[in-house]
């Protein structure tokens, strides 16, 4: 089954909204921080608790189409291993939110270095770059996603999907094809 990591290490927002995203072009995703200060996604469960109380064969599949998110509680990736080995064996799509100060290196998944732009070091053709208020230049061969409506950002921190067309999703379809 496919995995992605995504880091951010510029922009907290962006860091916190684009794993919601990928997620979602995916059509049915789990979302996994792996950050223990990451966001307070809403949701039952942790990725902590998982750890500490083991995973049901309901945690580790999707009980319907669409995303789920697993807030992390406070637990370092190392610690989750054995878990997130299960999931990622038993869902179609897992998108693991890095904390932004990762190092960016690789590991057992590709990691997507996602940027808002190229005011900071260059994160060469694998980076996903994020179009902003200003130019975007990237290198060539880059994925530049459009900018976002507002709309769509509200639905995905609200733990809704945004409707089929929606341009901002479906950029990040193409991050799944690279996996």
């Amino acid at each position: 089954m496919p995995a992605l990591a995504i880091w951010s290490p510029e922009d907290g927002v962006l860091g916190a909204v684009a794993p919601l995203g990928l997620a979602a072009a995916a059509g049915t995703a789990l979302v996994v921080d792996l950050d223990p200060r990451g966001p307070r996604y809403p949701g039952a469960g942790s990725l902590a608790e998982l750890v500490a109380d083991g995973p049901r064969r309901s945690d580790l599949e999707p009980e319907r189409r669409g995303v789920a998110v697993l807030a992390n509680g406070g637990i370092g990736a190392e610690e989750a291993g054995q878990v997130l080995d299960a999931i990622v064996k038993r869902w179609p799509a897992v998108v693991l939110r890095l904390p932004a100060d990762h190092d960016g290196g690789g590991g057992a998944f590709p990691v997507l270095p996602l940027v808002p732009g190229d005011l900071l070091p260059d994160y060469g053709p694998d980076a996903v770059y994020q179009r902003s208020g200003w130019r975007v230049e990237a290198p060539g061969g880059a994925i530049i996603l459009p900018r976002p409506r507002r709309s769509t950002i509200g639905m995905l921190l609200s733990g809704a999907v945004p409707p089929p067309g929606d341009r901002w999703i479906g950029a990040w379809g193409s991050l799944w094809d690279r996996a």
